[in-house]
């Protein structure tokens, strides 16, 4: 069988070279890559029909032309962001300067078929815990954003709300509480195969999740730790490839454990000198919190308010890997609007 065909056209080899390495990585011996950095060669090779499952070409070179060529995604490089937008069809635009990581995938999930990704070897499910060292930063709306972003790159995916007292589903269509009361009854004294008791409650609107308890955890005589065992049961199922935890903002020995039963940590602050403080505490009561399993985000970011990450009178414990916009309408935005952010996209890009 004929391996994919990869073309990258750019005139910069200091930046074509990190990505052709990345691709090597990941694909090698599976894939035949080209690498093009004259544009005289550029223009000679396609000016006889070309096939190619994936052209990956910089601004400078592209021309809507290639589209008469049998190329099965064409990846535009672009030299300032922009939302995904093009005039022709076919074509995705990616900012050049976003992390050479994201870059391929995003790449490799709107070509998943072309790499035949599917008949290699299958990744493990993915446990990936969304947290946050104090409340009111969004960490729900980065929750349902990144699971949103998952599924539409063709990622199987279930949320779980780890709250005590459940507020979520308001930004859901569908609000409406778990009522089965044999539900209930697995629940209060779970067995090692409580995943598999409740399956069948699950819903899926735009991806699958755990819906509501009618009442909080206390009230229902419910454990803390039946979140983690509802999570650990799905991934030994692998019905999915990512499970999102939606975690209570508190630290203690419950939260603990489904931090180290994660695969990745994404820690949720905001730029106020409350939250980079709470979170500040939060790192070092964490071991290995530098480590690549924890990626610390910040949301509801506003350019025009004082951004205490970046003060000179703040000693940093953490490094923000990206910024999640504030958004207008926030109490009317639904998980579906906010899989079409660019600033949550990148988060999703930056976890798989």
């Amino acid at each position: 069988m004929a391996k994919p065909r990869i073309i990258i056209a750019d005139t910069d080899i200091s930046y074509i070279i990190p990505l052709q390495l990345k691709f090597v990585e990941e694909f090698f011996e599976k894939i035949d890559i080209e690498i093009i950095t004259d544009k005289d060669y550029y223009e000679q090779l396609f000016s006889a029909p070309q096939k190619a499952d994936i052209l990956i070409v910089s601004e400078e070179l592209y021309d809507s032309s290639l589209q008469r060529h049998n190329i099965g995604n064409i990846f535009l490089m672009t030299e300032q962001y922009e939302d995904d937008k093009t005039g022709d069809l076919n074509v995705n635009r990616i900012f050049k300067y976003t992390s050479i990581k994201e870059i391929l995938n995003e790449i490799i999930g709107k070509s998943s078929e072309a790499l035949k990704i599917s008949a290699g070897t299958k990744k493990d499910t993915q446990i990936i815990l969304v947290y946050s060292a104090c409340g009111g930063v969004g960490k729900t709306t980065v929750a349902l954003g990144i699971s949103a972003c998952l599924t539409k790159n063709y990622k199987r995916v279930l949320y779980i709300n780890a709250s005590r007292l459940q507020s979520f589903q308001r930004m859901l269509d569908n609000k409406s509480f778990i009522t089965a009361s044999d539900v209930y009854a697995k629940l209060v004294n779970p067995s090692e195969n409580i995943y598999n008791d409740i399956k069948h409650v699950i819903r899926q609107e735009l991806f699958s999740y755990l819906p509501p308890f009618k009442a909080a955890l206390m009230s229902l005589g419910l454990k803390y730790s039946v979140y983690e065992k509802i999570a650990v049961g799905a991934k030994k199922s692998t019905d999915y490839d990512y499970i999102i935890i939606d975690a209570d903002s508190s630290f203690d020995e419950e939260e603990a454990k489904l931090i180290d039963i994660a695969d990745r940590v994404v820690l949720v602050t905001r730029q106020n000198e409350a939250s980079v403080f709470a979170t500040n505490l939060l790192v070092s009561n964490i071991n290995g919190a530098n480590s690549e399993k924890y990626v610390f985000i910040c949301n509801d970011f506003n350019k025009d308010r004082d951004n205490a990450l970046i003060s000179p009178n703040v000693t940093m414990k953490f490094t923000v890997s990206d910024y999640v916009d504030k958004f207008p309408h926030y109490d009317r935005i639904k998980p579906v609007d906010l899989s079409n952010e660019s600033s949550i996209q990148r988060t999703a890009f930056l976890i798989i």
